[in-house]
Formats: structure tokens, C-alpha cells, sequence
């Protein structure tokens, strides 16, 4: 951009407008050198990507190890790092680097690209910034092993691992040190970890009148004293293992957690039994996610029942949701309550056992008073529609049938409803719903090539 030189002159005496430097293959380091030397002493944002890219070629370590050392001046001006390189023995030479004080880092992240690769590099190079990091605040290590130092994760309100595979992944003991460690923890994500295996001297504590609890004993844990999270809002378990989840989840006290999302964990009836434990005490969740994974219905039910401020319930790919689940969700029996009455986002992707007729009954039971009496839209004489279709199109929610307590205090209105790859709803439906939904979102299933299957 060509600007006058007064103009050039104050951008470049602006020390801020230079605080963000990136670094990597499509980075050049001129432009790294020119930014810090006119950032001066102002804190900066540090980004190295070295991610494998196909145009790139191969990358080179000695170009990683150029990087760092032309940073390595200004880490007592780091705000936030994030390394980003192939693989772990890049990622250990590039923080070998990383000795002097770290006083304003907030915000670190490395990321692995190769986390299935087998290496020799299984030690980090610790510790990291001499152990002086006051103010680190977020931590994401994707398959970078910093041998558990819980010294680095002492003030963490942000905590994220993923891609531990087999010997890497860390053990339960493992990750409720960290916890323990982590009391001011208000976000915790663990994503693609191999499993631990059960404890098989654990059977001779198994109850046979406490089947519920047999699963949070599959473990030997050392230290079995329950770890106190008082400010964890948001929680994710991504595939990082049943068994470790389970575990954690039955020594965890969260009684400020909004959000949970449970991925890839087959059965995760256990996880919800946990969940309603803790909501004996107190639990206000807003947000449930539930992926590609199994679970008791009535465990789920017993669950959602207690939890009165929920606002977003999402299934993606979760065969267990039926007619029966929904059903919950209509009009209450008298002198009953309403399950979820905040609930206003619901999704439903991938769910192919929902009866429309449940769906319905559960749009129309939570309408507002004067939306049940609006008129059906008209259809025009010219257009061909079957007897089902005009059916489904013409219908006008009726009043909902409860009374006492239940129908004074009624529930929001769905604001959000999701149907994508849900076959069994036709056109017809999804545009009666969007009438009553203000936002309806219904994507078919596609194929290989991203071609809409026809079901």
C-alpha cells in the first residue's frame, strides 16, 4: 500500500501496530526482523507455523531452529506462542530454545502435526522459561510431552490435550494430578487419546448390588480423593478414552459447570450417572453434546430432569435417541413440571429413530399462548400436492392440554432445531416446522463425492 510519508511515519512509530509476528514456511523472516525490531518494547504475539505442506516440501529443522533463535531476544516480550512443527523432535530442538524468564506469557500452544509418529524423543526439554511463567492463563499441547509438569499448569484456566497414542497417553493418575494441581481450571478439553486399560485387581471390589459404580472402579487410582474444580465452566471429552473418562468424571466436584460435550465414548451411561450425582448438589448446565456414542435412555432422562437451565441439547450420530426421549419434552402430566423449560436449541443430526409425530407434539407443547391459534398457511390451487403433504401443511398446533402449575409457568419456545441426514423427515415437515422454528437447518445425507443420497 503506497501512503504518504507523514502517514508511514506514524505507523511505524505506532509500536503496537507491529505486535503480531508470524513465522514459517509462508512467513518470510525479514518481515519477522522488521516487526520486532519496531515493536520495541510493547508485548508481542509469537506464532511458528512449520506445518508439513505438500508446496512447502519438506520442512527443515535448521530453518526452525533460524526462527527461535531470531525470537529467542524478545521472550520476556511474549504474550502468546504458538508452535506448530511436524514432528516431536522438531518441537523438543525448537523449545531448547525456550530458557530465559517468560514474565507476561498468558496464552501457549504446540501442536504436532505427525502425533501417530513413533520417535526417540519421548523426554521435553524442561523446564520450560526456567519454570517463570506468572502468568500463563491457556495451555493446548497436541502430542507434545512436557512430562506432566504440573509446575506449568499451576494458574491454568485453560487446559487442552489431545493426540496421546498408546505408550504417550497419560494415565489417570496422571491427568488427576494435573487437576489437583489446576484448582482455578475453568476450561478442560481432552481429545484423541489411546484408553488405559482396566485394572483387573479391581474386580474384588466390585458389588453386585452397586452395578452403577463397578465402572468408576475399573482403575486403580492412587489417590482417590475427590478433586475440587470450583470454577470448571466448560468441559470436552473427544475420544481420549471410556474408561479414563469415566474415571475422571467419578472423582470430579463441578459445580460450576454450563458446558459438556461427550464424543466418540460408546457407552456413556456412566458419564450421565456422574453428571446427575453431581446435580444432587448443584450443576447449571446450559450446553449437553452427545456424539457417536451410546447410552441408557432412562439414565439420560433421570438426568435431564435436574436440569431445569438448559438451554442447548445436541445428538449428533446417536442411534439411543428415540420417540421416548421426546416425549419428555411435551406437555407435562398435571401437577407435573417441565423437563428443561429454558431448552431452545435442539439437535437432532443423524438421528433416524425420531417419530415425526413425537416431533411435532413437542413444537406445538412448547409454542407460546398466541402462536397455537395462528391460521395454516394457504396453499394455491395450481400446485400438486398429495393428501399427506396438504395434511402436514394444514395443521395448526392445537392448546396445549396441561393445567396447574405447569402450564402458568410454561417453557421457551425452540428457537433452533436441527434435522440433517434425519431421512425419515420429509420437505413437507421441515416446512411446517419452519412456520413455529425460527431456525430449522435440514441438510441431506451425502455421499463419497458430496452428491445428496436420495432415501
Amino acid at each position: 500500500m503506497i501512503v504518504c510519508r507523514q502517514w508511514r511515519d506514524v505507523a511505524v512509530d505506532t509500536s503496537v501496530l507491529w505486535s503480531r509476528i508470524r513465522m514459517g514456511t509462508r512467513h518470510p523472516f525479514e518481515r519477522a526482523r522488521v516487526k520486532l525490531e519496531r515493536s520495541k518494547t510493547v508485548p508481542i504475539c509469537v506464532g511458528v507455523d512449520f506445518s508439513p505442506r505438500v508446496e512447502y516440501g519438506s520442512v527443515s529443522t535448521e530453518s526452525l531452529m533460524l526462527a527461535m533463535d531470531l525470537l529467542r531476544p524478545a521472550i520476556w516480550r511474549w504474550r502468546t506462542f504458538h508452535l506448530t512443527v511436524p514432528n516431536r523432535p522438531q518441537a523438543h530442538a525448537a523449545l531448547t530454545r525456550c530458557r530465559e524468564h517468560a514474565p507476561l506469557l498468558e496464552v501457549m500452544s504446540v501442536r504436532i502435526c505427525n502425533s501417530m509418529q513413533e520417535d526417540h524423543f519421548s523426554r521435553a526439554p524442561l523446564p520450560l522459561f526456567e519454570g517463570y511463567t506468572p502468568r500463563l492463563r491457556s495451555c493446548s499441547f497436541t502430542s507434545f510431552n512436557f512430562n506432566w509438569d504440573t509446575a506449568l499448569t499451576t494458574r491454568l484456566r485453560v487446559l487442552k490435550l489431545g493426540g496421546y497414542w498408546n505408550a504417550q497417553s497419560p494415565s489417570v493418575d496422571v491427568v488427576l494430578g494435573i487437576l489437583r494441581a489446576s484448582p482455578y481450571l475453568e476450561e478442560l478439553a481432552l481429545r484423541n487419546m489411546s484408553d488405559v486399560e482396566t485394572d483387573s485387581c479391581s474386580m474384588s471390589d466390585f458389588d453386585p448390588s452397586e452395578q452403577d459404580s463397578f465402572s468408576e472402579r475399573l482403575v486403580h487410582v492412587a489417590d482417590a480423593r475427590p478433586v475440587q474444580l470450583p470454577r470448571l465452566v466448560e468441559a470436552s471429552f473427544y475420544y481420549c478414552g471410556n474408561v479414563r473418562t469415566r474415571t475422571i468424571l467419578s472423582l470430579l466436584s463441578f459445580p460450576a459447570l454450563e458446558r459438556i460435550e461427550l464424543c466418540f465414548l460408546d457407552n456413556v451411561s456412566p458419564m450421565l450417572e456422574h453428571l446427575r450425582r453431581q446435580s444432587l448438589t448443584r450443576l447449571p448446565l446450559r450446553h449437553l453434546h452427545i456424539e457417536s456414542s451410546y447410552f441408557n435412555e432412562m439414565k439420560l432422562v433421570r438426568l435431564l430432569k435436574r436440569l431445569p437451565a438448559l438451554n442447548s441439547l445436541e445428538f449428533v450420530d446417536a442411534d439411543d435417541v428415540s420417540s421416548n426421549l421426546l416425549k419428555i419434552f411435551a406437555a407435562p402430566a398435571v401437577a407435573q413440571t417441565w423437563v428443561c423449560p429454558k431448552l431452545t436449541s435442539l439437535w437432532l443430526e443423524g438421528c433416524t429413530s425420531v417419530d415425526w409425530e413425537v416431533l411435532r407434539a413437542v413444537v406445538e407443547s412448547r409454542l407460546p399462548a398466541q402462536s397455537r391459534a395462528l391460521p395454516p398457511q394457504k396453499m394455491s390451487k395450481g400446485t400438486s400436492t398429495s393428501s399427506a403433504s396438504a395434511h402436514i401443511l394444514s395443521r395448526v398446533p392445537a392448546a396445549s392440554s396441561s393445567s396447574g402449575y405447569a402450564s402458568l409457568i410454561g417453557p421457551r419456545r425452540l428457537e433452533h432445531l436441527n434435522l440433517s441426514r434425519c431421512h425419515q423427515i420429509s420437505k413437507e415437515m421441515v416446512q411446517w416446522l419452519r412456520m413455529y422454528v425460527s431456525e430449522v437447518k435440514c441438510e441431506p445425507t451425502k455421499g463419497a463425492w458430496g452428491e445428496p443420497l436420495m432415501v
